[in-house]
Parts: structure tokens; C-alpha cells; sequence
């Protein structure tokens, strides 16, 4: 629906009358409010608005968004696909070219050429309420994406930086392990390194190790990185250092990239990019991990696609079928938000 005008949504802050759009990074540190999306494969896309107002995101208009039936996700790697990955990334693990992998895989399923995105946030605020909730809406620039995000992949505020990568996933408390404790410390030093390539010496700090957060459905291990941007950094040099993100790809970076290339099918999108936005004349910005996103894809032809991506973390200490019942896990409620098939109800959601 290329007539819907370009709109930007963080929370309830809403962004409207663009300006300008750009792939180049230093833009940010220019002036103005930007919406920023950038792919997992590095295609970034910063769009400056004139017109950034407080807002209540909308109730949802019955009927208004027509979601894709339950029956109709496919996905990119299969339950025995899947699982054959979790195999061959521990075989790299024994092989000593990587400590962890984080897999992933795109599901897809139909939707009317008029679906608008902005109907699926309304639905999204009600159903999976998120932190880093955000939606872009650039239909002239192939972007049409609704995140409900738990994980801050960037926050500056300032000369000052923060990350704060997830990694450990359960149903509750009780149902996290060792494996996942062991994962978010390995993560942690990834990004500790990642983020002091462009920060200050010895100004790189971890407030939060391992603290436990509740979320819709699940709950999840969150720690904290923190540093000061050395003289002469800036939004350019931040991104090139940590993206992708550290917590969807593995340790070491490079090798579980190249190992991923091999066995994920599809490219990831906007999915485990990066997603939020930044205000220049400020100094600030948000960028949360592109997890827990919805986006539109009107490339395969008439009918568009609705895009839902999903991954676990794979250690030597990965089941495969425990993996994959976390991407299940991950998935569950929000394909069921998106589908149609939670009711809201004066309580909160209900199935």
C-alpha cells in the first residue's frame, strides 16, 4: 500500500513529514530526528522527520489489520533442518573455529496487498508490550517494520554508550541453565570488546551481569555494557564496530558469521539488524536488536509477504530439539498476535 505516507513510531513518541533519507552514517551525528533500519547484511536506511510529536500508540481497530491464518507460516529451515544446524555448529565447536553460533530462521506467510504495518503495532502494543517496541513505515524505500524488541543493542546518550545484550531464554526463572549463564558471560566479553574498539581506555564497564527479566511469556538474561566514545567517534565508527550485534551472531564474531552464511538459507532483513532511532540535535539515540520483528516484503510479486524471524544461541551444550522448542518459544505468541488468535481481555491476553 504505496500510499500510506512515511511514519515513524518509538513508544509514544511519532514521527511524521520526511525529509530526507540516507544509507550514510554520519548523518546521524548532523542534525534532526532520524528512524533508523539497518539489516542484518549491512543495507542501512536513516530517515530524517520534521514533525516528532508525543502520542498514545492507537487502540486496535477491529478488523482493521487482516493478519495471515495460523496455518499459513512456512519457514526457512524446517524442524529437521534446524536441528541438522545445531549438529554441524557444535561440530564447529568441536573443531575449535567457534564457541557460539546463534541460528536463526525466517518464517513468511501471506498477506493482502493493503496490510499496513502500523495496524500490526497497535495489535503488537496490546498483545507483546516491549521496551524497544518501534515501527518504520517507508513504503517508497522497501522498509514496513514493526518490532516489539526486548533487547537494547545501542543507547548514547552523549559522549556515554550502553548495550545491553540478552542471552539465556526460558518459560520462567527456574527453567534457565548453566548453559545459558555460561552464554550471556561469553557474549558479554564479545561485546565488551566490540564497543571498546571505539571507547575510551579503561572506560568500558559491565553494570548488569546476568539479571533476569521478565517479558510476555518468557524471561530473559540481560546484562549491561557500558563506555565513553573516545575523541573523534561517533555514529559512523559505533556501528562499524558492533554490528551486527553481538548477541544475535557468536563468538568469535567473524567465524560464526561466515559458519551462519552456510546454513541459513535466506537473508535476515531487518531481523537481528538494528532498529530505532536518533535525535542529532540531542545526542542521543536508541537502537534496539531487530528481534521479536514483523516486516513487510512486497518484492516476491503480487501478493506480499509478512516476515517473523526467530533464532536460539548454540553452544557445545545445545540439544537440538531443546533449541528448537526455544525458537518455538520465541515465536509462539507473536505469530498469535499477528494471526489473530489472542483476545485481548480486561486481565491482558488471553489465548
Amino acid at each position: 500500500m504505496h500510499d500510506l505516507p512515511p511514519l515513524a513510531r518509538f513508544g509514544t513518541r511519532v514521527a511524521t513529514g520526511l525529509r530526507d533519507v540516507t544509507a550514510d552514517p554520519a548523518a546521524l551525528d548532523s542534525t534532526g530526528f532520524w528512524a533508523v533500519v539497518a539489516d542484518f547484511e549491512g543495507r542501512l536506511t536513516c530517515a530524517r522527520f520534521d514533525d516528532v510529536r508525543e502520542e498514545p500508540v492507537p487502540a486496535p481497530v477491529p478488523g482493521r489489520w487482516q493478519g495471515p491464518a495460523v496455518g499459513d507460516w512456512s519457514s526457512s529451515l524446517d524442524r529437521a533442518a534446524y536441528t541438522a544446524g545445531v549438529r554441524r555448529i557444535r561440530e564447529h565447536i568441536a573443531a575449535g573455529e567457534v564457541y557460539q553460533a546463534n541460528l536463526c530462521r525466517v518464517l513468511a506467510a501471506p498477506v493482502a496487498p493493503g496490510a499496513d504495518v502500523d495496524d500490526l503495532t497497535a495489535l503488537l502494543a496490546r498483545g507483546n508490550p516491549a521496551p524497544y517496541a518501534g515501527t518504520i513505515r517507508l513504503p517508497e524505500h522497501g522498509v514496513e517494520t514493526a518490532t516489539a524488541s526486548p533487547e537494547l543493542f545501542l543507547r548514547r546518550r552523549g559522549r556515554v554508550v550502553e548495550s545491553g545484550p540478552i542471552k539465556g531464554t526460558g518459560r520462567t526463572e527456574a527453567d534457565l541453565l548453566e548453559k545459558d549463564y555460561a552464554e550471556n558471560v561469553m557474549i558479554v566479553d564479545l561485546v565488551r570488546n566490540d564497543i571498546g574498539r571505539v571507547c575510551a581506555t579503561g572506560s568500558v564497564t559491565v553494570p548488569d551481569l546476568c539479571a533476569v527479566e521478565k517479558h510476555p511469556g518468557l524471561v530473559h538474561l540481560v546484562s549491561t555494557v557500558r563506555g565513553e566514545l573516545r575523541d573523534g567517534a561517533g555514529w559512523p565508527e559505533l556501528l562499524d564496530a558492533a554490528f551486527p550485534p553481538g548477541s544475535v551472531t557468536g563468538a568469535p564474531k567473524s567465524s560464526a558469521l561466515r559458519i551462519l552464511d552456510a546454513l541459513e538459507p535466506v537473508p535476515r532483513g531487518p531481523y537481528c539488524g538494528g532498529i530505532g532511532w536518533v535525535d542529532a540535535d540531542r545526542g542521543t539515540g536508541e537502537l534496539a536488536v531487530g528481534i521479536r520483528t514483523f516486516w513487510i516484503d512486497r518484492t516476491a510479486g503480487d501478493q506480499p509477504l509478512l516476515r517473523f524471524g526467530t533464532g536460539a544461541g548454540i553452544t557445545w551444550g545445545s540439544d537440538p530439539e531443546a533449541e528448537w522448542r526455544e525458537t518455538e518459544l520465541k515465536a509462539s505468541r507473536l505469530l498469535a498476535v499477528a494471526s489473530g488468535t489472542y483476545e485481548v481481555s480486561g486481565e491482558g491476553i488471553t489465548t
